[in-house]
């Protein structure tokens, strides 16, 4: 395997498949390290954790759209209004009710506001 490169400019990883490794469904992680075969994600107040690529979509410039995130079947922490879906802001992280179409939404917890990335169809077949 060749050496983890610590310095990535730019770089930020999210799950493009709905696996159980550490990571919240929707959020955008600083990628600190790469080989091809993993990355090396910093993940706020824990360690770094290191995640097959196979399961990252990776960006190299900073997201500016909050992700849309289908509710997962076992999403017992989640609110029941919050119905079908929910949203991740691309800054902190924080999750977030989807209350109606809108094209822009505020973070309740950054304060930043965003698009909303309607045509990403993130986590959904097709």
């Amino acid at each position: 395997m060749e050496p983890v490169r610590d310095t990535l400019p730019g770089a930020w990883a999210r799950l493009k498949q709905d696996v159980s490794c550490g990571l919240r469904r929707g959020a955008w992680y600083r990628v600190v390290g790469l080989t091809t075969e993993e990355a090396v994600l910093q993940v706020p107040r824990r360690e770094r954790v290191r995640v097959p690529r196979r399961f990252l979509q990776t960006l190299f410039s900073r997201p500016r759209h909050w992700t849309v995130v289908p509710r997962p079947a076992n999403a017992d922490n989640l609110p029941e209004h919050w119905r079908s879906r929910y949203a991740v802001c691309p800054v902190c992280r924080t999750r977030a009710p989807i209350t109606g179409y809108t094209h822009d939404m505020r973070c309740a917890s950054c304060n930043g506001e965003f698009g909303i990335a309607w045509d990403e169809r993130y986590l959904t077949p097709g």
